[in-house]
């Protein structure tokens, strides 16, 4: 295919795809490779920054969506008549940090940390499509286990997880006493 061409065409399925589009598939259905990919999406979005364009295509993870370019969300928003949703609490960014440092992990991993019980704010972010279930873990039980989503991905501007902000000296260790002093408060209500 020529380089027009393929650029049409990997624009094409990730327009179509709507959701994220797994960059080894695309490369799998052309029979190039996943470099070749990476390649043209950067293509893109130079054509479209040198058009002015409002299209970008954004990367998460091993995967790429089309989107619109942020300035243009307060107009989108008014077109579709969108409500700005509602800001996160702050248990819910807690426990979005927790599930996004240590994923995959339980509902029964996030309360210990936390101390308190997450049930709602789980809830709240698989219904916000920020983390989703990862399967169930093989105990007794089996208790499922939640990760951070490609939306989460997007949301917060990341293209992995390895780009997350490195957790300042001390937190670290005050987490994992928050968490003994948890296991040792549960063994004796227990």
């Amino acid at each position: 295919m020529e380089s027009i061409g393929l650029r049409a065409t990997v624009e094409a399925m990730i327009f179509a795809g709507g959701d994220p589009v797994s960059c080894e598939r695309m490369a799998d259905v052309l029979g190039v490779d996943k470099g070749v990919i990476d390649g043209v999406c950067s293509e893109l979005n130079e054509f479209y920054e040198q058009n002015g364009s409002a299209l970008r295509v954004v990367k998460l993870g091993g995967q790429y969506q089309m989107s619109t370019r942020d300035e243009y969300a307060p107009i989108i928003r008014t077109l579709l008549d969108l409500k700005k949703d509602a800001p996160l609490s702050a248990a819910a960014m807690e426990v979005l940090a927790v599930i996004a440092y240590n994923e995959p992990v339980t509902k029964n991993f996030i309360e210990r940390v936390r101390g308190v019980d997450c049930s709602g704010v789980v809830n709240t972010l698989l219904a916000r499509g920020l983390i989703e279930e990862r399967g169930r873990l093989d105990l007794p039980g089996r208790p499922m286990q939640y990760a951070t989503s490609s939306n989460f991905m997007r949301c917060f501007g990341l293209e992995s997880m390895g780009e997350l902000p490195a957790i300042p000296d001390g937190t670290e260790s005050n987490l994992q006493i928050t968490l003994e002093e948890a296991i040792e408060a549960q063994n004796t209500e227990n």
